[in-house]
């Protein structure tokens, strides 16, 4: 992970809405409930239901998915209409092994 890459991910969770949705798709199904998830991209939650759960407008809460996104921490998969998000669990794994590394010194 480069440093771009690295403070994209780290700007992208010091949001306190950001985060908590990152924190809620750690489980879905606890957070949403299975009905509102694909079946062809498990643990994928659809935009609408994050929106609710947050109570901001889509047009916000789709702006902070997209940037998520790009910062690797989430994977998104379109099914009509609808995107559905879920956790990049590489993604996630790599900020935190970059982090850790960094923080004791071992760039």
């Amino acid at each position: 992970m480069n440093n771009e890459d690295k403070q994209a991910a780290i700007k992208a969770i010091s949001n306190e809405t950001r985060f908590k949705i990152l924190c809620w798709l750690r489980e879905p199904e606890t957070n949403f409930g299975a009905q509102v998830m694909h079946a062809e991209f498990p643990s994928g939650v659809c935009v609408g239901s994050i929106q609710e759960k947050s109570g901001l407008t889509q047009s916000v809460i789709s702006s902070y998915l997209t940037s998520m996104q790009k910062a690797g921490l989430l994977e998104s998969r379109r099914f009509g209409q609808w995107t559905y998000y879920r956790r990049n669990e590489k993604g996630i794994d790599s900020l935190l092994n970059e982090l850790n590394a960094n923080l004791k010194g071992k760039d």
